[in-house]
């Protein structure tokens, strides 16, 4: 439970600096400047921000719901249906926390102001986070060879990464915007880490 409780602690740091105006907000608008110029925006960095749409998450992380499901079922394994509703409730989680978040902070995005919507934390970085991440997390168990589960691991992380860059590079959401999503929900997958990956037989 290290992970989760530095991840929350990281997190409540990054926000009192976002809704206080502190340094670490200051910092970030800057550097947030530098890398998003108006009308610059790479094709390929739009695809990659669209990674994060609910639409294209969701659909990867219920075809690999499904396949835990069959594989529990296949294998008889205890109480098959821990991951499946683990994942769903991860999923849930976003709206949940993101959008009170949203509201109370108010945070303008590199765009301007929108009325009554804020930017931190980025709900497309939450979604990627849970989506992919539970995914992987799902699916791992079933793989044999380490390598396997290595290079899985490695494909979450990079779509993580894709969604991030092309959030930000597009001018979509500033850095710490990202990095809130990926410490608050990431903690919260390491949190579900042992229901996510249950293969238990019976």
């Amino acid at each position: 439970m290290v992970l989760p409780v530095l991840c929350g602690v990281l997190f409540t740091l990054l926000t009192w600096q976002i809704s206080t105006g502190g340094w670490l907000r200051a910092l970030d608008e800057r550097i947030g400047h530098r890398l998003f110029h108006p009308g610059s925006a790479h094709p390929l960095a739009e695809a990659a921000a669209d990674l994060g749409n609910t639409q294209i998450a969701l659909i990867v992380l219920v075809a690999a719901v499904g396949c835990a499901v069959w594989h529990g079922l296949r294998m008889r394994v205890r109480r098959w249906w821990l991951p499946p509703l683990t994942a769903a409730a991860a999923m849930a989680s976003v709206p949940a926390l993101v959008v009170p978040l949203k509201d109370v902070i108010g945070r303008p995005g590199p765009l301007g102001p929108a009325e009554n919507y804020g930017w931190y934390p980025s709900g497309h970085a939450a979604t990627a986070t849970v989506a992919y991440g539970a995914a992987a997390l799902l699916l791992a168990p079933a793989l044999r060879r380490a390598l396997a589960r290595l290079l899985l691991a490695g494909a979450a992380l990079l779509l993580n990464l894709l969604v991030g860059a092309g959030l930000i590079l597009c001018g979509y959401h500033w850095p710490i915007d990202v990095l809130g999503s990926w410490l608050l929900f990431g903690g919260l997958l390491c949190a579900l880490c042992v229901p996510l990956t249950h293969r238990r037989r019976a």
